[in-house]
């Protein structure tokens, strides 16, 4: 009895923190689809590189919706010892962790599969609103200043871009020391510097001892919660 109650108070705890995490991504989410430049403008030098290739504000609201609705299930499912709630609760994670073991799988095994599928979503957004959307601009400028990086798979991802076509000219980063001096088409193609898609990959490689130590973290989370919930459901009247 002791051993479930102090299980029971710890599951209440965990998806209370669960829940308030997922209002705070809810919250940013909308703030980023909202008003994007602003968040940019506080935020972009500190934000992480590797989460600027997606729409993070879209993201942003779907984790923060997901995490909200698992924290609320959790919560209430303990407090009011509520079967329906703690295995709706064992479920949702369940299909949350195999679906994470999947993208793990495909991102180890199939990358070369992941980066054709990337390219024929990200380079058409580069050539439609690099140099037209601000925001966009501006998000691809800082990846490429932090990461030392050009495009997404080399300089030929801005060509026909507005920004192309309005200055005749490729972005700093995509010539090597091109600050005293403008990026021209010829520079670019002699320096050719690597696609964003391609360094991201070797940063991750790089510290793939402190990725995979954090994925394992979430999955021993995960499980645990799991196991927790699975308790106290056959342990309630």
């Amino acid at each position: 009895m002791q051993c479930f109650n102090f299980l029971k108070t710890m599951m209440i705890l965990f998806n209370f923190i669960i829940f308030l995490c997922g209002v705070a991504l809810l919250a940013v989410g909308i703030w980023v689809s909202v008003d994007g430049p602003s968040f940019l403008k506080i935020f972009g030098p500190l934000s992480s590189s590797a989460v600027q290739f997606v729409n993070v504000g879209y993201f942003l609201i779907a984790a923060g919706a997901v995490l909200l609705a698992l924290g609320f299930l959790g919560c209430y499912g303990a407090q009011t010892e509520n079967k329906c709630a703690l295995m709706m609760f064992f479920f949702i994670l369940l299909i949350i962790f195999i679906a994470e073991v999947a993208a793990a799988v495909v991102a180890l095994v199939y990358t070369a599969m992941a980066e054709t599928f990337l390219t024929a979503v990200v380079v058409p957004a580069i050539k439609k609103d690099y140099g037209q959307q601000k925001d966009f601009s501006q998000v691809w400028n800082i990846t490429m200043q932090r990461l030392h990086c050009c495009g997404f798979t080399n300089y030929t991802d801005f060509e026909g871009s507005p920004f192309v076509m309005e200055y005749n000219v490729f972005p700093p980063s995509c010539c090597n020391n091109s600050s005293s001096e403008s990026c021209t088409k010829e520079k670019a193609e002699k320096d050719n510097v690597e696609g964003c898609f391609k360094q991201l990959l070797y940063d991750i490689r790089a510290n793939a001892a402190t990725v995979g130590g954090v994925a394992a973290g979430i999955g021993g989370l995960e499980l645990a919660a799991m196991v927790v919930s699975m308790y106290l459901y056959c342990n309630m009247k």
